[in-house]
């Protein structure tokens, strides 16, 4: 792999400014978001079960601009007046293109496509079930507008489901600031206020959370993050609504 000290510089001051969205992907494929690792536990509060997942992403740089990688989650499933389990969930691949790079100085804009395919490897012969037991397949764009200041992050996919389940469009948006002065080695503080919504267009029912979140970048290696979900829409049936979603991880640049 090639890429030029330019652009090595730019991805840097790009660090230093921004790190990656919380909940929101991103197209920057450098710094911490390639040949990585990143790996967060998510504590989901619904009115009738808690769920509590552990996922570990590994992406992987072929190029500059191609990149790939998997995601293997862990999940405990809590039910109400049940017994809980522990377990393997779906494990996903995933593999992303970068199709528009336009960088100016102190700013850049970035589009990406984004293929995932979500493996039926959790156990749903028992109760309670952790795992889709179905095959899923997303197809998404991902856009990023990064400068010294701010970015904005858009994330448009369509999740095909089959054995005759109902498909769902995911559509995510953010904007990130960086508090303090940039400086490097880079350590910054950055604000995320994003929206995260998924639409299931079936039975026409939405999705939408607001979702404030912190990130603490330490050197060019290594983020801490936390972030919290909080319904804003949530067209389902009572006794299975959300209550929050809180998220705590951290990503580590490996070489």
């Amino acid at each position: 792999m090639s890429i030029t000290l330019l652009s090595f510089i730019f991805e840097m001051q790009e660090v230093k400014a921004q790190g990656p969205p919380i909940f929101t992907d991103t197209p920057i494929m450098l710094g911490l978001e390639g040949r990585g690792i990143r790996t967060f536990g998510r504590y989901i509060n619904k009115e009738n079960v808690s769920i509590y997942l552990q996922p570990i992403a590994i992406p992987y740089n072929l190029t500059a601009k191609w990149q790939v990688g998997t995601i293997v989650p862990f999940a405990a499933v809590s039910p109400q007046g049940g017994d809980s389990r522990f377990g393997l969930a779906d494990i996903k691949v995933f593999t992303k293109y970068q199709l528009v790079q336009k960088d100016g100085k102190g700013k850049t804009f970035r589009s990406l496509i984004k293929i995932a395919e979500a493996f039926p490897t959790g156990n749903t012969k028992k109760s309670p079930p952790i795992g889709a037991d179905v095959y899923q397949t997303s197809i998404g764009l991902v856009n990023g507008y990064v400068t010294t200041l701010y970015g904005i992050y858009t994330e448009v996919a369509y999740n095909i489901v089959f054995d005759g389940r109902p498909d769902n469009l995911i559509y995510n948006i953010g904007l990130g600031v960086p508090l303090l002065p940039q400086n490097y080695p880079p350590k910054q503080i950055n604000v995320f206020l994003e929206f995260t919504g998924n639409y299931l267009p079936d039975n026409k029912s939405n999705h939408l959370f607001i979702a404030p979140g912190i990130q603490w970048i330490n050197g060019k290696r290594f983020l801490l993050e936390t972030g919290i979900q909080l319904p804003l829409v949530e067209e389902v049936s009572e006794g299975v609504k959300t209550n929050f979603i809180y998220t705590l991880g951290t990503r580590i640049l490996l070489f």
